[in-house]
């Protein structure tokens, strides 16, 4: 048996961790930009990263260290992405970490903001020397690992064994745009003092991140430099196979649903939830579909229960579907029912209600079997094209 209980604060409450952000002169307004993430010790560490065929130079250092290393010390900019910078992005990032003076051990880095300019190393550097690496500052953390997020995003959990010992897990992450299944236009970094291994962490962050992180979508672009880092020193000498794995899936959701929430100007989060579909793989192909249709999107801002643009969505996905066998639902309010018009003026009226809040379900129950997902979408408005039409200024 274990407990999970959420807490509040930053990922510097988690003994050995040290975290801060600066202004290091990249971004115009004089906002946070580089930040880091220290231990006192080196941490297993594990990561997923984007399906993205064009992998940034950080994702590409990290990857040549090889599988089950240990890291002490994460460097992590926002307004450059150092991506399609070719080889000599690899190098500026070794070229930054040698002119350095702490000791660091496997030093790796995470960049997001514009894809193909150069990593300017020298304001980096001269940035990086002014960490204090006894700092304890989450919220500037946050803000400096920013770009077109609305608010920082970050989520405390205390974890309480059976055996009366305990462990704490939490996460900072960035995500607003460019937000699609196969992870996102994101970076997530998870920290704990659990001790747990490798290859528990490798397994429970893959599971999880099918109904999380890969389970959003924004506009239905996939990054060049999304990540999802999970770095545990084992301070706490704490661990539970079971309870980590759930944990660590609370954790992945909370900043999942705080991401699509966030999405450049959306007002609406949407969970698309297909049920009784011939297999989990049509389901999963179904909720996705649904989750980033444009279509579908603009009228989740218009608040209109248009069913039709649902219908037509998981036709066009090509799962096994039959119109008299398909129901669907704006949370309890059934529009469609196996082939009945349901879309009376009373029961469009309660519908258009359910899409005024904030939070809602659209259930799509095909009919045909079992198969079960959600995915999760938001609104696109014209928030999300002013964003984007000025991105690089």
């Amino acid at each position: 048996m274990f407990t999970i209980l959420p807490i509040k604060g930053y990922i510097d409450q988690i003994d050995g961790f040290y975290c801060d952000g600066i202004h290091a002169g990249l971004k115009p307004n004089g906002n946070n930009d580089l930040g880091f993430i220290y231990t006192n010790k080196p941490c297993t560490v594990a990561a997923i990263f984007t399906e993205n065929r064009f992998q940034a130079a950080p994702l590409k250092h990290f990857l040549q260290y090889g599988e089950d290393f240990k890291t002490n010390f994460v460097l992590i900019n926002s307004k450059n992405a150092n991506a399609l910078t070719g080889r000599k992005g690899i190098e500026d990032i070794n070229k930054l970490f040698s002119r350095l003076d702490f000791e660091l051990v496997n030093p790796v880095m995470s960049s997001t903001g514009v894809i193909g300019n150069p990593l300017p190393i020298e304001k980096l550097v001269a940035g990086a020397k002014k960490f204090d690496l006894t700092s304890k500052n989450g919220e500037n953390l946050s803000k400096a690992i920013m770009t077109t997020d609305a608010y920082p995003k970050s989520c405390m959990y205390e974890v309480k064994l059976e055996d009366g010992s305990s462990f704490k897990i939490g996460a900072v992450a960035k995500g607003a745009g460019m937000i699609n299944p196969n992870l996102a236009t994101m970076l997530c970094f998870i920290c704990t003092d659990a001790n747990a291994p490798y290859s528990d962490i490798k397994e429970a962050l893959k599971t999880n991140s099918e109904t999380t992180f890969n389970a959003i979508s924004v506009d239905g672009d996939t990054s060049t430099n999304d990540t999802v880092m999970v770095l545990a020193n084992g301070n706490s000498n704490a661990y539970d196979k079971e309870a980590f794995a759930e944990a660590l899936r609370l954790v992945m959701h909370d900043m999942a649903m705080l991401m699509v929430a966030d999405g450049e100007g959306a007002k609406k989060v949407a969970a698309f939830e297909v049920i009784n579909a011939a297999t989990k793989e049509q389901a999963m192909i179904a909720a996705k579909a649904l989750s980033n249709s444009l279509l579908v999107k603009t009228a989740l801002f218009g608040e209109d229960p248009n069913f039709g643009r649902i219908a037509s969505t998981i036709g066009a996905s090509r799962i096994d579907c039959d119109d008299e066998k398909l129901v669907i639902s704006y949370n309890d309010v059934v529009v469609f029912n196996k082939g009945e018009i349901c879309f009376t003026p009373d029961i469009e009226a309660k519908a258009g209600d359910v899409l005024k809040k904030d939070k809602y379900k659209i259930i799509c129950d095909i009919g045909l079997g079992d198969g079960y997902f959600t995915a999760y979408g938001c609104d696109l408005g014209y928030k999300y094209v002013e964003i984007n039409a000025d991105y690089r200024s």
